[in-house]
């Protein structure tokens, strides 16, 4: 017993808060490059999750391709996706109010949700878990499914990746640099039309391999994205608008926060997110990383 709570299951509790927190942190990351670049709340983010675990489970179902294959596919469809949407209708946004921006994306996720409604239904479907991956791994104190352990250290590496990326080289200094000043940026010679194309598309990409990685754990269904998109603003807000590293801190913990409520405070574990966010902004409005205007 640990705290009055049998060991076994705080352990799996906090298994599935890092579960959890791994697909905030990877959709709170899309979301934060996107606005920490473009100034746009891409409200579209939760349905291309979903479109990420469906085009996986349609490359499975029409060409064969397995799991790892969609790993690395799936990502990019969706990405290319986003370059056309960014070119065709978000662009036109930049110069407007955010709202715009908000209200438009909304509208996106409804068109893509219902697509995928529309010609699947929203019953859900199955995709298996590859068989390098199933199974589990008894660690002593608690039995940990293999599949499980692969989404964590996987987003982690992910998560880690992309913020050396933004952070620590020439590319992601360019991208920075065009943030704080996009004319000037302009007048040496980057294409700063493109580099914010590029920017939504690797975001949305992001968003998408979530999805696949999601696919086995949820039945691919067009309401994933609705389920996890309102807890992911909250993320972003705790963590600072458009802060890279607070994006991935704020999602793992905070998933871990909402697995240790399920066992002290059951009821309490659908607000407690939400709870920190009203405690931050009364505290810290710009978030816990996020940098004064």
């Amino acid at each position: 017993m640990i705290l009055g709570v049998p060991a076994p299951l705080l352990f799996i509790q906090l298994l599935l808060g890092l579960i959890n927190g791994a697909f905030y942190a990877l959709l709170s990351l899309g979301l934060a490059i996107i606005f920490g670049m473009m100034r746009i709340v891409n409200f579209a983010h939760g349905a291309l999750f979903t479109a990420g675990a469906f085009a996986a489970w349609m490359l499975g179902a029409y060409l064969g391709i397995g799991y790892w294959g969609a790993l690395l596919l799936a990502p990019l469809i969706v990405g290319v996706l986003g370059l056309v949407l960014e070119a065709a209708i978000i662009r036109r946004l930049y110069r407007l109010d955010p709202i715009y921006g908000l209200l438009l994306t909304y509208g996106l996720a409804l068109v893509i949700e219902g697509l995928f409604r529309n010609q699947y239904g929203s019953s859900g479907l199955e995709y298996d878990i590859p068989a390098a991956l199933q199974g589990g791994v008894r660690l002593g104190f608690m039995f940990m499914p293999v599949y499980r352990g692969w989404v964590v250290a996987v987003a982690l590496v992910v998560c880690l990746a992309t913020w050396a990326l933004i952070e620590k080289t020439r590319l992601g200094a360019t991208l920075r640099a065009a943030t704080e000043n996009a004319a000037l940026v302009q007048a040496f010679g980057v294409n700063v039309p493109r580099l914010v194309a590029l920017t939504y598309g690797g975001g949305v990409a992001l968003a998408a391999f979530a999805g696949v990685l999601a696919a086995p754990i949820y039945s691919v269904n067009p309401n994933m994205g609705q389920n996890f998109i309102i807890t992911v603003f909250a993320v972003v807000v705790i963590g600072g608008m458009g802060s890279i590293l607070g994006s991935i801190v704020t999602g793992f913990s905070l998933g871990v926060l909402e697995g240790l409520t399920k066992v002290f405070y059951p009821q309490g574990s659908a607000t407690v997110i939400f709870l920190v966010m009203v405690l931050v902004l009364l505290a810290r409005p710009r978030g816990l990383f996020g940098k004064a205007a």
